[in-house]
């Protein structure tokens, strides 16, 4: 792996990380598809219920990631694409221990 997880779609910031997702939102089943390969770079695959209005969607990928790296939602925050089904979320720990959790993803 490449240091800070470029080839995995996240990079290692102060205070925590930057993960790269790709969200579907309104899916009929919820959960991380795995990482996927966009024409900028890697990126993890998100399904969520949630419709992309008034932030739902956004909301409720945050809590599915929170519930996948063992974080509080509230340490997880979109920070770009906020619209857009290609988003970067800015995740706060240990970025060792956040860049391991991730590693371990399926």
């Amino acid at each position: 792996m490449a240091a800070g997880g470029a080839l995995r779609g996240w990079r290692a910031v102060e205070g925590g990380i930057e993960l790269r997702v790709k969200a579907q939102p309104k899916a009929r089943r919820a959960g991380l598809g795995g990482w996927v390969e966009t024409p900028d770079g890697p990126r993890l695959k998100l399904a969520v219920h949630a419709a992309p209005e008034d932030g739902r969607a956004n909301r409720a990928i945050c809590a599915l990631l929170a519930e996948a790296l063992h974080v509080p939602a509230s340490a997880i925050a979109v920070v770009q694409g906020a619209a857009a089904r290609e988003k970067t979320c800015r995740i706060a720990g240990d970025p060792a221990r956040l860049a391991e959790q991730l590693e371990n993803l399926p």
